[in-house]
């Protein structure tokens, strides 16, 4: 199997960088000869590439661990919807900070850029498969736009997407029908030759969506519009600055990168963190700052400074002084000689 990858641009939202998954650990393993693997996969994801009959979709296949593992794949986000289907054996499994132990016949459910992480820290021996759509979704209270050749009545595919952006589940337990239809995806990549199985996998993603509808479309299905607000991307924003403190960050970059308005960002940041966004960014720059003080003591103060997101050393070492009432350089010897004492 060909594992070659083709780089992408990242989605980028004025200083928030969003790559989609490499699974480069997944990649290793394949060649440490470690489990089976096989995918057709476009883009940054690992696998034999996919052609125009079936844009939209991103990856498609599996894994199959007849050994202990020793690796996983840690937090990260995909720019699609995925599906995850464990056929056999135990994964541990984490999506939103909600841990569970996948058994045979699970199936999960992953919103565009919703972070998740499978094993804990390493994957489970068993045969897993994977389905990645891309929806055109880069935040979450954007419209979604399935591929044009999902086929599914419009009534049916509104309802189906309604139902997987407005329910929290993750995890559910499917029937024999899910579990054939991912043998037969099995099967249709496994032979697969330069696209010959285009046909027969938009079938079968077609028909996986029908027996989803079908699997979740019950009288006591929980919805949540909130999932859907705009709210949730402010979230994802605010989650996200802290690898992005160096940037020229204003409250209108900041909602633009969000993807609202200002009068609305400012809003849910304070509902979401009870301060201000530009407080809130303060406080994430200082969060950083006091973290290099410490664990860096070879950086200047100049340095800590720039690193966290300050403009200048002077004025980063006012705003430090004004919420930890002493200097930079006071704070890093204070807490050195602390530590000393307690040794």
């Amino acid at each position: 199997m060909k594992v070659n990858k083709v780089k992408i641009e990242p989605f980028k939202g004025d200083g928030i960088v969003y790559h989609a998954d490499t699974c480069v650990p997944l990649l290793d393993a394949f060649n440490r000869k470690k489990l089976k693997f096989k995918a057709l996969a476009r883009h940054t994801y690992p696998g034999d590439r996919l052609d125009d009959n079936t844009i939209g979709l991103n990856s498609i296949g599996y894994w199959d661990a007849s050994v202990p593992q020793d690796w996983g794949l840690d937090w990260h986000r995909n720019e699609g919807i995925e599906f995850h289907f464990l056929e056999s054996g135990s994964m541990p499994y984490a999506q939103e900070n909600k841990e569970v132990i996948l058994a045979p016949n699970h199936l999960t459910i992953t919103r565009p850029w919703e972070a998740h992480k499978v094993g804990n820290p390493h994957v489970g021996m068993g045969k897993f498969y994977w389905v990645i759509i891309d929806l055109g979704v880069r935040r979450p209270h954007q419209d979604w736009v399935w591929p044009d050749w999902i086929t599914l009545t419009p009534s049916d595919l509104d309802r189906l997407t309604t139902i997987l952006r407005q329910n929290e589940k993750s995890v559910w337990k499917t029937d024999q029908k899910i579990r054939d239809c991912f043998t037969r995806i099995y099967k249709a990549v496994n032979t697969d030759d330069s696209g010959s199985n285009a046909s027969k996998i938009r079938l079968l993603i077609n028909y996986l969506l029908i027996l989803l509808l079908d699997l979740l479309n019950t009288d006591d299905i929980v919805l949540n519009e909130s999932l859907t607000d705009s709210s949730r991307s402010v979230k994802y924003f605010l989650d996200e600055l802290g690898n992005n403190l160096s940037e020229n960050w204003t409250v209108e970059l900041m909602a633009e990168s969000a993807g609202v308005g200002v009068t609305r960002f400012t809003h849910h940041c304070k509902r979401l963190t009870n301060v201000t966004p530009m407080r809130y960014l303060t406080m994430k720059r200082l969060e950083l700052a006091k973290k290099l003080l410490l664990e860096q003591s070879e950086l200047s103060i100049s340095e800590v400074a720039y690193m966290s997101g300050f403009t200048t050393s002077q004025y980063f070492a006012t705003v430090f002084k004004k919420h930890e009432k002493c200097s930079p350089n006071s704070y890093r010897v204070a807490q050195a000689v602390s530590e000393m004492e307690s040794v």
